[in-house]
């Protein structure tokens, strides 16, 4: 195999579009492959599903950033991630990781989210009814964006006049490409979204009540669970990754549907697809791309390539869920497909906490969707939709026409 790395090109707007050709080529090449990712970072990408799905439940791949050997990659994180990423669960390891999980799983069990899905169908209802009249929607910024932004903000405890403004501050610290953003611009966002955390957190401590975050904050002050730095981080993280990838769930799942007329059909035939239709659009082309960093705290040997230590490892999810091997017939979205063991949300003690009500939004959003916005099309050629370049994938944009309500 060789080990000239290979560029991921993020300024090709073509590769951007449909990673999926060169993400073929490299699985076919090899399960552990070099590459140039962004900000010119050196990683090895995993290719294969077997190999990744054992790299992701691998302790001596750490999740840990500062266990990579790289000085370039700390030096590039914005101020931001250096502050508040790296008190997160996300970016540790046991036993931290282990008790900064315990103190929120509770929120986000089966159970739990379940009893979300009346107000979140109401959220969807309420948004769509504001399109329907006009026979004509920007299904992002109209719909997919709105509803988890809401429906995190509400579980958050963010009143609605505030939430333009941490959303807008998380866009422009994940924005992600060839070129590393400007640090400036982020690091701006990044202490204006401190200050507005640390002024809500104030706000809830004053007026507490039965909800996740006066949960946290008891046990930063009363059980001393949590540092501030640490309670700082959780409320910023489930902030932002309670939506973030959810928008592209529900936006990248209407967007396949509508390429793929067959798929369309089916699902609005027989509706109780719907979770594995869910699953499918996790595994086809999934909200994260082209997958999860993990940072080798020794040599370690994956599918008979030596990773040194300090090695950046990219468990390429987008790709290990095209390999032929795990997934018959692999490029073609099958919403009846079984057995969808996809890597999307991840494995392991690391898998995503998020992922019940990231589902249940997904369901109750492209659901309500398909009922409720008749002859439902794309506005622009599927060839001149625009998607988020690196990390976070899903259309930029999404739109689409229908019959009107009251139309015909």
């Amino acid at each position: 195999m060789s080990q000239q790395p290979v560029l991921l090109p993020y300024a090709d707007p073509a590769f951007v579009a449909d990673p999926f050709p060169l993400y073929r080529r490299l699985r076919e090449e090899g399960p552990v492959r070099r590459a140039i990712i962004a900000g010119g970072l050196d990683a090895w990408l995993v290719t294969r599903y077997e190999d990744g799905l054992a790299a992701l439940s691998d302790p001596r791949l750490s999740s840990d950033v500062r266990d990579a050997s790289d000085p370039r990659l700390i030096a590039q994180l914005p101020e931001f991630e250096r502050e508040s990423m790296m008190s997160t669960m996300l970016r540790c390891d046991p036993p931290d990781h282990t008790r900064l999980r315990r103190l929120v799983s509770k929120a986000f069990t089966a159970r739990r989210v379940a009893e979300l899905r009346p107000r979140v169908q109401e959220i969807t209802d309420r948004l769509l009814e504001a399109v329907a009249p006009a026979g004509r929607a920007e299904l992002v910024a109209d719909f997919a964006l709105p509803l988890p932004v809401t429906v995190i903000s509400e579980l958050m405890g963010v009143p609605v006049d505030e939430r333009y403004y941490f959303q807008r501050w998380t866009d422009a610290m994940l924005v992600r490409g060839e070129e590393m953003p400007d640090p400036l611009v982020v690091d701006e966002a990044w202490h204006r979204m401190r200050a507005y955390v640390t002024k809500h957190l104030e706000a809830k401590r004053a007026r507490p009540g039965d909800d996740l975050l006066s949960a946290l904050i008891d046990a930063h002050d009363q059980e001393q669970r949590l540092s501030h730095d640490e309670l700082i981080a959780m409320t910023f993280l489930l902030l932002v990754a309670g939506y973030v990838t959810t928008v592209n769930l529900i936006a990248g799942g209407i967007a396949a549907l509508l390429t793929h007329p067959d798929q369309l059909t089916l699902l609005r035939d027989r509706p109780e697809l719907l979770p594995d239709a869910i699953e499918e659009f996790l595994r086809h082309d999934g909200p994260v791309s082209p997958g999860i960093a993990r940072f080798a705290r020794e040599d370690v040997e994956i599918a008979g390539v030596r990773v040194p230590r300090g090695a950046t490892v990219l468990v390429a999810s987008a790709i290990a869920d095209r390999d032929p091997a795990r997934f018959p017939d692999p490029d073609r979205l099958d919403i009846t497909r079984r057995d969808n063991g996809h890597l999307a949300f991840g494995h392991g003690i690391h898998y995503c906490l998020g992922a019940p009500l990231a589902r249940l939004e997904g369901e109750v959003a492209i659901g309500t969707v398909l009922r409720r916005l008749p002859d439902l099309a794309l506005a622009v050629p599927p060839a001149d939709l625009t998607w988020r370049p690196g990390g976070l994938r899903g259309p930029a944009r999404l739109p689409v026409t229908f019959t009107p309500d009251g139309a015909g």
